[in-house]
């Protein structure tokens, strides 16, 4: 993705942004959940931007860092429509997506990984950075792209991970959960969830925490899965500050097959998840994870 100077110049919106009363808040008649209630009170953690300088590497011989890069992710706004991966063509398998833009923010806010956003947090409306739907989707009227609970996302996992997950992200003082889902016409059923914290400190440390629970224990897994494997070329998306950790369900599996990304930038994580009878197709699921971090970049 093209890199460019960020300035405090709004991005050109798809859709311009609610009014909110302060940034990233949500408006009144439609504010987001917090989530849960008792980590209002939780105190934010110093941002941790260094870290995601580093270069990508292994940890625990099983982990690979997904690509951070030094700049900003503006380019998406200004890219032909061929130059955004999947807006080509269909030969090759990628879904035709919308063009995509950034959302506007709220007066005076900045962008992510900018000068003078030290803690990383994103202010335009989370719902409005949800990957849409392809064309030809079916759109799940339970995840329409609007803020959902936190079982919502408890049920990707299995029932046995659920309760332990559930007090770490109390502990992680986890603030809204904003969801969109979709069914392709060959079966392909995607689930995005976009979880925000209240800073990238707790953000970070769910997403390690979730990466080594799947690559040392093989535990909290998708409902359904028994097995996992990196999945490089998802994981190697190349978007500044966005770190991204992919994995695909080994054969053999049962009459569905299940891939599923961590995609974490600043102080909000997406879970992209796909499920196909026969085979989750690996096209479709990089292009959906890419496309998705760039827009949380």
């Amino acid at each position: 993705m093209t890199e460019q100077t960020q300035t405090e110049t709004p991005v050109p919106a798809r859709e311009a942004a609610e009014p909110a009363s302060e940034p990233g808040a949500a408006p009144e008649s439609q504010a987001a959940p917090e989530l849960p209630p008792e980590v209002a009170s939780a105190e934010p953690k110093k941002s941790r931007k260094p870290l995601l300088r580093g270069i990508a590497r292994w940890t625990a011989a099983v982990l690979v860092c997904g690509a951070v890069g030094t700049g900003t992710a503006l380019g998406i706004t200004a890219m032909e429509r061929t130059d955004v991966p999947g807006l080509a063509t269909e030969s090759d398998g990628r879904w035709e997506y919308p063009k995509l833009a950034l959302p506007a923010l709220p007066e005076g806010a900045l962008r992510p990984f900018t000068d003078g956003n030290e803690g990383e947090i994103h202010h335009a409306d989370l719902r409005k950075l949800l990957l849409p739907a392809p064309a030809g989707a079916t759109v799940d009227p339970k995840l329409d792209g609007g803020w959902v609970g936190l079982d919502s996302y408890l049920a990707l996992m299995k029932e046995k991970d659920r309760g332990e997950v559930k007090q770490e992200l109390a502990d992680s003082a986890l603030r809204h959960v904003a969801a969109r889902g979709w069914t392709m016409p060959d079966g392909t059923t995607t689930r995005i969830h976009l979880l925000r914290f209240s800073s990238v400190a707790f953000s970070e440390a769910y997403k390690d925490e979730s990466v080594r629970e799947v690559s040392a224990q093989l535990r909290r897994l998708p409902d359904g899965v028994e097995s996992a494997e990196i999945d490089l070329e998802a994981q190697g998306a190349d978007v500044p500050y966005v770190s991204v950790y992919a994995y695909q369900e080994q054969p053999p599996y049962g009459a569905e097959q299940t891939r599923w990304a961590y995609v974490q930038a600043g102080d909000t994580l997406a879970v992209v998840t796909q499920t196909r009878k026969g085979g989750a197709l690996a096209v479709p699921f990089r292009q959906t994870v890419t496309l998705q971090a760039q827009l949380l970049g």
